[in-house]
């Protein structure tokens, strides 16, 4: 139980000091704000590499439960709209951690990314599949392409405040196109 608790208390925290400072962080104020010893810290996270996947990893758990959550959203159009702005959130604050892996040779980074990538076009998908099939969103579009203009968007670093301007502007996009006869 103790080893659970530790490890949760060390993703916390370096979670907030990531976010507040970025992952240069030295490694013992991690475990300080823990309340662990760095001894302890370095038997769940041998290397700082080690720690600043871990706390991605979590990142984007988070932002696949939020998915599933807004599964059950009565209005699909509003659930897919709510995710790509928590993305888009993601996108442009947590871009720095993804950043920290080194892109070594014999790494592992291109598998990490390629999981990660995956597991946040399945959570769009499942979103925008049921938004589609709703009739609020066309066809003929993927999550693949939703995710890169959000990302691009996130990459602009654009106000939180503009960010439903844009959003809005993606919406009007993706929603069926009504012809009117004249």
């Amino acid at each position: 139980m103790d080893a659970e608790r530790n490890h949760a208390a060390l993703l916390t925290a370096a979670r907030q000091l990531f976010d507040e400072r970025g992952t240069d962080v030295p490694l013992d104020e991690v475990a300080k704000n823990a309340k662990v010893a760095n001894a302890t810290l370095y038997r769940h996270f041998a290397t700082r590499v080690d720690l600043i996947v871990a706390v991605y990893a979590e990142e984007l758990t988070d932002l696949d439960r939020f998915s599933e959550l807004l599964m059950n959203h009565p209005d699909p159009d509003q659930a897919l709209t709510d995710w790509l702005r928590a993305f888009i959130h993601h996108v442009g604050t947590k871009r720095h951690l993804a950043q920290a892996v080194p892109d070594e040779p014999e790494g592992d980074r291109g598998a990490l990314f390629a999981d990660w990538h995956a597991a946040m076009e399945i959570a769009a998908a499942r979103l925008l599949a049921r938004a589609q099939q709703d009739g609020g969103i066309r066809t003929g579009f993927t999550a693949a392409d939703l995710l890169a203009v959000t990302s691009a968007i996130a990459l602009t670093g654009i106000s939180e405040d503009r960010l439903d301007v844009l959003l809005d502007l993606i919406r009007n996009g993706y929603r069926p196109r009504h012809t009117t006869s004249e």
